[in-house]
């Protein structure tokens, strides 16, 4: 059995196993030689990852070997056969999206297409990992976060009033700067589709900032997009 060496690199974060993930399923549930196009470009891809920079310049991190045994791990727990020391990250993911290949494809797609942007400037720390994994959730936050993202929703927004449309939360005799303080603009794009396309007004919900952190929350509770109304009927009548 070959040796990965590999004792001392960072564990594998979620969005590397999605990828696994979806070669796994792409192969059918083979697992080709660690010698092998696909195991070799996937262990190119998951070095070039921005937030393994440091550990990237190990031989060992994520080398052919040790992604061939990744797929032997994802095979275990969907088939229960192979080898038996399987992550409960491993384990989690598959419970969430093993049995949604279309769903895993897109992701995956979405990450690959994330990484040159990602390296592109500087990721925001992620505290809230939404399911799509931490590169996805920091282009995200990323994208929210930017200046004339939130100045396109505010100056919508203005001549109506600043309000929640979540829980329709104002202070409308606050200075309109403080108003702002108080919300966030939150994208209504799932993130493995918000990579192709231009943010527009349609995409932006304006929500206070304990409304943001919940669907937030509730994204990774579900692991699944989770809608504006969503939250709402969650919530008990105020």
């Amino acid at each position: 059995m070959a040796v990965t060496q590999g004792h001392g690199n960072p564990k594998w974060s979620r969005d590397e196993t999605f990828l696994a993930l979806d070669l796994y399923l792409t192969l059918k549930g083979q697992v080709p030689s660690p010698k092998s196009s696909e195991i070799i470009a996937l262990s190119e891809l998951l070095r070039s990852l921005p937030y393994h920079a440091e550990a990237a310049k190990q031989s060992t991190f994520r080398n052919p070997d040790g992604v061939g045994f990744k797929l032997m791990n994802i095979r275990q727990v969907a088939t229960g056969k192979g080898l038996g020391n399987v992550s409960n990250l491993d384990r989690q993911v598959w419970a969430e999206f093993g049995h949604r290949p279309d769903e895993v494809h897109r992701i995956a797609t979405a990450i690959r297409a994330g990484i040159p942007v990602a390296s592109s400037g500087q990721l925001p720390d992620v505290d809230l990992e939404l399911p799509e994994g931490r590169l996805l959730t920091a282009l995200h936050l990323r994208r929210e976060r930017n200046p004339k993202v939130r100045g396109l929703l505010f100056d919508a927004r203005r001549p109506s009033g600043l309000r929640c449309e979540i829980c329709e939360l104002s202070r409308p005799r606050l200075e309109m700067s403080m108003q702002e303080a108080i919300f966030e603009a939150h994208h209504l794009v799932p993130l493995a589709e918000a990579g192709e396309r231009k943010t527009r007004l349609a995409d932006l919900a304006l929500l206070c900032a304990c409304c943001h952190r919940l669907i937030h929350r509730m994204m990774i509770a579900r692991a699944a997009p989770v809608t504006i109304q969503d939250v709402k009927t969650m919530l008990p009548p105020a």
